[in-house]
């Protein structure tokens, strides 16, 4: 028999622990209070009966205390439970040691392999992986109300980025990039007037990406179209230095020609400058920026032609790659690349059809770009197009006190994500019961994510300058507590949820994608909106539902409910839970007809959703990518491809790594195993990762079939 302890895990069950417990309360107690060792493994024996796989431990300890009273030894089980609590208290004391220590020695793999761009030996990582332990214990002791802990540890909910709840941070946002470069900006106590050039402009936008990073949690998104000024402006300045070197009767095709080659040299060195910046920099919680830069030609934009410019440069140093140790191109997992599809660049005779025609040859790849289709965002959220917040992370519009739309200089309070999956195994079949029980838990993930909200609440600028101060989020003053930012829908707060295939599963016997099924899956998913929505409406909080990029969570819920309701076919016999609505990994289904299906959901997941589908190798097949991405543009706001881009240091080869039947990644050439010796980057739920993943991570990406 297995027993679940306090914090999910599982140890083997051990009778003499039971006896210990007993015989220390028996020594507390008068003889005439006092059980016999034959009364003590007749109580053993009860429990053993059972012949149950787990038992949590309080439910063992609930049957020791209901046999005591059965004993008539009424003090005995007072003195029981006082030693229960006792022991309760000395666990909250302290829960860190081990999880610290075992960090140190690279044997802490829960924490280790949570985050795939994040390498957990390096000391800059460690340090705050360790520092995230200690926040972690004290949120779950000191912060959270024991029933949010209890939740959290039995696998009810996710109470996400835990190990950063301590201080009053917030998740993903929007940096207001725009006015920080115009209006100029201060980091580390110095002044960062307006760039005067497009190359300064690119080396100030890097810098403001490590420090807004460096004071948050999640990712950040940027807007590169603010760029399209300053290209603008180094044009000016070369055109007019020629002009001053050459004279007036210079003919003015050769000032154009010497000053559009300076430009493109100043463009290669400035995008060279993003790339690289964010490949090297390192945030103060160990890992590159989080960041994702937002690729949108609009059409009414004054820098229009300066912009396609950027972004085509963009796309061209993304397919070229970046060189590893060895010296060879590879892919690098960030800044990750988000292009817009309109109807000037959705392969259908527009202008700029040749800047999307790139992009794919780069998606197939690279992985990256990711698209959005202008068409249907600007269905879904009010005529406008945006940049999500981090890899998928959706605001709702917002309006000023000019009426005017506002999404830059915005942000997500947290996430606390549903384990959708156990409701399914907790109801059998009961629909009813399943819907008590779902709306229970819908109620206790609002508690939890009020927890958050009443967290940030009080917050004053200075916490984070570059965010309040400073113009990433807003200009107030010092001491100004952020509040108002906080309310009437200003900013996002966001309800998870994970498993819907899984539930699906349970509750009708078959996938979400059969007729049947999607009814019931939609239900569920209306469901989880309509409370959003409706907390939305009794507090003003700007409450979303959100797809979570499950990546150790997926794990994490799927072993939390093997564990305690054992192994149960296609549910948590496989090692994760299916991202989101996200179709299951494993079922055959073609790339147009996954898109269609999926795309019903993201309208609903309206807080944060993202589909993707996986592909082999097509980069001497683009037109059928081509053909794939007219399709996103008509049928689904954000879409994605999969594709491998590995490389091994051993012996060359450049391909496919695969996943081997004992799990581990190895090189199909020459065998090598060690990671160490090898580049993997794959796609991990919406961002790409590249330091490796967790079990159940591992197992998904081994699970996946190809969908073109």
């Amino acid at each position: 028999m297995q027993v679940i302890k306090r914090d999910g895990s599982s140890v083997d069950y051990d009778r003499s622990k039971i006896a210990v417990a007993i015989r220390k309360a028996n020594a507390e107690v008068e003889e005439s209070e006092k059980i016999s060792e034959d009364k003590i493994d007749a109580i053993i024996e009860s429990i053993e009966k059972k012949n149950r796989p787990r038992m949590l431990v309080e439910d063992i300890q609930d049957i020791i205390e209901q046999k005591l009273m059965d004993e008539k030894k009424f003090v005995l089980a007072k003195t029981y439970i006082i030693y229960r609590y006792t022991r309760a208290l000395v666990r909250k004391a302290n829960t860190t040691d081990d999880s610290i220590l075992s960090l140190i020695k690279n044997s802490n793999k829960d924490v280790m392999e949570e985050n795939s761009n994040k390498n957990a030996v390096v000391a800059a990582t460690q340090r705050d992986l360790i520092a995230g332990e200690v926040s972690k214990d004290l949120t779950r002791r000191v912060l959270l109300p024991e029933k949010i802990s209890k939740a959290h540890d039995e696998g009810v909910l996710h109470f996400h980025d835990a190990d950063y709840f301590l201080q009053p941070i917030f998740n993903c946002c929007l940096i207001d990039i725009g006015n920080m470069l115009d209006n100029g900006t201060v980091m580390n106590g110095k002044l960062i007037e307006s760039p005067k050039s497009f190359q300064v402009a690119c080396t100030v936008m890097t810098q403001i990406i490590a420090s807004v990073a460096s004071s948050q949690y999640g990712g950040q998104s940027v807007d590169v179209r603010h760029l399209g000024k300053y290209l603008r402006r180094s044009r000016d300045k070369f055109r007019a230095r020629f002009r001053s070197i050459m004279g007036p009767d210079a003919p003015e095709e050769i000032i154009e020609k010497l000053t559009d080659e300076r430009l493109r040299s100043e463009l290669r060195g400035g995008v060279q400058t993003i790339q690289y910046q964010i490949n090297t920099l390192m945030t103060t919680n160990g890992q590159s920026p989080f960041v994702t830069l937002f690729l949108n030609l609009n059409k009414d934009d004054e820098y229009l032609a300066e912009n396609a410019m950027i972004v085509e440069e963009i796309l061209r140093q993304r397919l070229e790659g970046i060189k590893n140790v060895k010296g060879v191109y590879v892919t690098p997992a960030f800044p990750k690349l988000v292009y817009v599809l309109d109807e000037h660049n959705c392969l259908k005779g527009g202008k700029y059809d040749y800047i999307t025609k790139l992009a794919v040859k780069c998606s197939a790849k690279r992985l990256y770009p990711d698209y959005i289709s202008a068409k249907k965002m600007r269905e879904h959220y009010e005529g406008n197009v945006f940049s999500p917040m981090g890899c998928r992370s959706f605001l709702t519009p917002w309006k000023d006190e000019n009426g005017r739309y506002k999404f830059e200089g915005r942000f997500n309070q947290g996430v606390v994500s549903l384990n959708l999956p156990q409701i399914g195994i907790l109801a059998k079949g009961d629909e009813k019961k399943f819907w008590e029980l779902m709306d229970e838990r819908l109620e206790l993930c609002r508690e939890a994510l009020m927890c958050r909200h009443r967290a940030l609440l009080g917050t004053t600028s200075d916490v984070s300058p570059v965010h309040w101060q400073y113009g990433a989020i807003a200009r107030l003053a010092p001491g100004e507590k952020i509040d108002p930012f906080l309310k009437d829908g200003y900013s996002t707060i966001s309800l998870g949820y994970i498993g819907l295939y899984e539930v699906t599963k349970l509750m009708k016997g078959e996938s979400h994608t059969t007729p049947r099924g999607q009814e019931f899956a939609m239900q569920v998913m209306n469901r989880m909106r309509a409370a959003c929505d409706r907390w939305k409406a009794e507090t003003g909080i700007g409450f979303g539902l959100y797809g979570s990029p499950a990546e150790s969570l997926c794990y994490r819920f799927a072993r939390i409910d093997k564990e305690r309701f054992g192994t149960i076919e296609d549910v948590t016999d496989k090692g994760y839970y299916t991202n989101s609505y996200h179709v299951d990994v494993r079922e055959r289904i073609d790339a147009f007809s996954k898109f269609d299906f999926e795309s019903r959901f993201q309208t609903i997941s309206s807080g944060g959703a993202i589909s993707y589908v996986e592909i082999p190798n097509m980069r001497h097949n683009l037109e059928a990518l081509e053909e794939v991405i007219k399709y996103i543009y008509d049928n689904i706001q954000y879409a994605e491809f999969n594709t491998k881009s590995d490389y091994c240091h051993v012996c060359g080869f450049d391909g496919e790594i695969i996943i081997n039947d004992d799990n581990e990644w190895e090189c199909p050439n020459c065998g090598n195993k060690d990671h160490t010796k090898m580049n993997v980057t794959r796609r991990t739920c919406g961002y790409l990762g590249e330091n490796f993943w967790n079990v159940g991570k591992t197992k998904e990406i081994k699970a996946r079939v190809l969908h073109l």
